[in-house]
């Protein structure tokens, strides 16, 4: 039998040894290219590698990180899922919108979640059953609050050729959300994108990642909330989804439905030219 509250206080101590490594290392120049535009920087690597040690030593669980990969685990079995940087280029640029995340699998499920913003003092967390605590204080479900939470989180408007949502469509999504009742906001992190909306600072986000690294912790935080969290076509998230979309109830529909809007919008012709260029 797992013991998933006390895995979770586990991860929160080994994420707290993380966050001042994170702090220190803030405007770290690129030391790995890894693809056109996206990079990672030592303090990636030192975190990954940090995190990693403490949960094995801790837990004996396997870990499967975004720089080093899965060593020895699959994801049948328990497994840790941690993100070192989420929005490397935030936190080169010095920029605080950037994350630490870290879940934990268990029958291809996330049963864990921590997204820490070191820099602006918030950790947000949950595990199976509990409720969402933001710096160790357990917060009530959400609520619809359209006065206030109207913000949407899309942390980026690029895309890799093989996306199922490439960048002329992100594109058109993006102007249509404008017409809504929601803000879009770019924050360029999923991270903060999903945590924000778990604590209703957002009222709703979708991710295009299909990196479970990205999107775990936050859909464990999203659930604690109350939030509606789904694939990017409105069924049930699972973890090889290519992404998530999650919120209040009327800002979900209202994601998904601009979704189809524009889905519908754009034809073959279109998106052969995006894969063209």
């Amino acid at each position: 039998m797992i013991d998933i509250p006390g895995l979770y206080r586990i991860a929160v101590e080994v994420a707290q040894q993380a966050e001042q490594a994170f702090i220190n290392g803030i405007g770290a120049r690129p030391a790995l290219l890894k693809d056109a535009g996206d990079f990672a920087t030592d303090v990636d690597l030192e975190i990954e590698q940090l995190v990693r040690t403490k949960l094995v030593e801790l837990t004996g669980i396997p870990v499967y990180g975004e720089e080093y990969g899965a060593l020895d685990c699959t994801l049948d079995q328990p497994m840790w899922v941690v993100d070192p940087v989420d929005g490397t280029a935030n936190f080169a640029a010095g920029n605080p919108m950037c994350s630490i995340l870290m879940s934990l699998v268990v029958n291809r499920r996330p049963v864990v979640g921590i997204t820490s913003l070191p820099l602006t003092r918030q950790r947000f967390g949950a595990y199976d059953s509990s409720p969402l605590f933001i710096n160790d204080q357990p917060q009530p479900a959400l609520v619809e609050r359209p006065e206030i939470a109207c913000h949407v989180g899309f942390s980026s408007v690029s895309s890799r050729s093989n996306s199922q949502f490439p960048g002329l469509m992100r594109h058109g999504f993006l102007a249509e959300l404008t017409k809504t009742y929601l803000r879009p906001r770019i924050t360029g992190s999923v991270g903060v994108d999903l945590g924000f909306t778990a604590a209703g600072i957002f009222a709703g986000a979708v991710s295009f990642s299909p990196h479970l690294w990205d999107n775990a912790a936050g859909v464990v935080l999203a659930q604690a909330a109350g939030a509606l969290v789904t694939d990017l076509h409105g069924d049930p998230w699972q973890i090889d989804a290519p992404g998530v979309v999650l919120g209040t109830p009327r800002a979900h529909a209202t994601i998904l439905e601009t979704m189809h809007t524009v889905r519908t919008q754009f034809t073959h012709e279109d998106l052969s030219q995006e894969f063209d260029t």
